[in-house]
């Protein structure tokens, strides 16, 4: 279908509103998107018509859940060209995803004085739990550092490997810069030394398409509502010889076949890994968002996202006294992190949203990054398929303001 962003804005009720009498223009998309009619609707009817707890009756209602659930796991496996649908593993979001591989990983393969590398781009999802189970067990962590034109320094991550190496974690697409990572070429170096690699795909599953067969990562993370899916709902893929290889991650139900006091046997995958009442609901959100992207289709998605996002290059540059982060157009997602001189970041985004203009600041869970950056956090403008170049207008006006009030 042709990319019709006012068609799109109809189908996403919560953009039209007023904010300080001025109209909502919603720039924080990195954090979380907004919800489309459709699956608003999807959750709806499924509460209206066809709740039951999935996998656990032989009624009518807990049969069509439970086949919504596993239609909700078959696609998204199509989205990501997973070879299997069991590969597919629903959690509560990438926090969890990464939190399951890490804790589960490190059981059964990380011995005291091995090494994990991550960057020191990461999200702290894709810290802290390394970095936590390294404490606790003995073992090293090892960060890839950042050059001079805020990307991943790939030939000093070729020289963090040693035979002590166990997992590689990055992410795919930095939430405080944007930069797009190279990651198949960090994938494959990896795997020419027998080292898995987990992706954090949380900030690149909207913006372009993933096929994690060519990619070829063993295990990959996102959350539904970064794709305009509910909160709180997740997912996990991961090759099947891995995921085979991983103890469980939570006990409970659905994820056994059989219990006796002195043992217990678990589920085959996915089950294995989805302990107690599945969010199958989110799911079926999962799907409804999915099935939505799909059809606009996420290269016509990703063309316009980047037009919009170069329109606001264009546009904050002509601003004396703003500096903005991650300047290669070509290398980037719409993401655009910026800084007042002389002004703090809190303050800019303040007096944005008395305009109307809703954006991100801080340091975006990326502490790392500030102290390697050398800066306090940033004011973060994040562009979805819904902003158009007049909302980007506003914005330059906001910031245009903030920069006379402040400074």
């Amino acid at each position: 279908m042709a990319f019709d962003v006012r068609k799109i804005r109809k189908d996403f009720p919560v953009l039209d509103q007023t904010v300080n009498g001025y109209p909502l223009v919603y720039l924080d998309n990195a954090a979380t998107t907004q919800k489309p009619t459709a699956v608003i609707e999807a959750v709806a009817d499924f509460y209206k018509k066809k709740n039951a707890n999935v996998h656990r009756g032989v009624h009518y209602l807990s049969n069509l859940s439970t086949d919504l659930y596993e239609q909700a796991r078959k696609t998204v496996q199509h989205f990501i060209n997973a070879r299997h649908d069991y590969e597919i593993i629903f959690t509560r979001g990438t926090t969890e995803s990464i939190n399951l591989v890490a804790t589960t990983f490190s059981q059964a393969f990380i011995k005291p004085g091995d090494e994990i590398i991550i960057t020191v781009m990461d999200h702290h999802s894709n810290i802290v739990p390394w970095q936590q189970i390294a404490k606790r067990i003995g073992a090293k962590i090892k960060a890839v550092p950042v050059t001079d034109d805020y990307q991943l320094d790939f030939e000093a991550y070729t020289k963090l490997f040693s035979p002590k190496t166990k997992i590689v974690a990055l992410l795919h697409v930095s939430n405080s810069l944007g930069t797009i990572n190279p990651i198949k070429k960090f994938i494959d170096f990896a795997h020419e030394r027998d080292v898995p690699v987990l992706i954090d795909a949380a900030q690149s599953i909207q913006h372009e398409r993933i096929d994690v067969q060519e990619l070829d990562c063993e295990f990959l993370a996102f959350s539904g509502h970064k794709i305009y899916a509910e909160t709180g709902i997740g997912v996990l893929y991961g090759k099947e010889e891995w995921l085979d290889k991983l103890p469980p991650y939570q006990y409970g139900g659905d994820m056994i076949k059989d219990v006796t006091i002195e043992d217990t046997i678990f589920q085959d995958l996915p089950l294995k890994f989805e302990a107690g009442t599945n969010n199958y609901v989110g799911a079926y959100s999962l799907k409804a968002a999915l099935d939505y992207v799909s059809q606009i289709g996420i290269e016509e998605i990703a063309k316009y996202e980047k037009h919009l996002l170069n329109y606001a290059i264009e546009k904050i540059q002509q601003i004396d006294g703003v500096t903005f982060y991650a300047t290669k157009q070509d290398n980037k997602v719409s993401v655009l992190s910026f800084n007042i001189e002389g002004a703090h970041n809190y303050d800019v985004g303040m007096i944005l949203d008395q305009m109307g203009v809703a954006v991100r600041t801080g340091k975006h869970c990326t502490h790392p990054l500030m102290y390697a950056l050398k800066i306090p956090g940033t004011a973060r403008a994040s562009f979805a398929m819904y902003n158009t170049t007049e909302e980007i207008d506003q914005f330059i006006e906001a910031v245009k303001k903030a920069k006379q009030m402040l400074t």
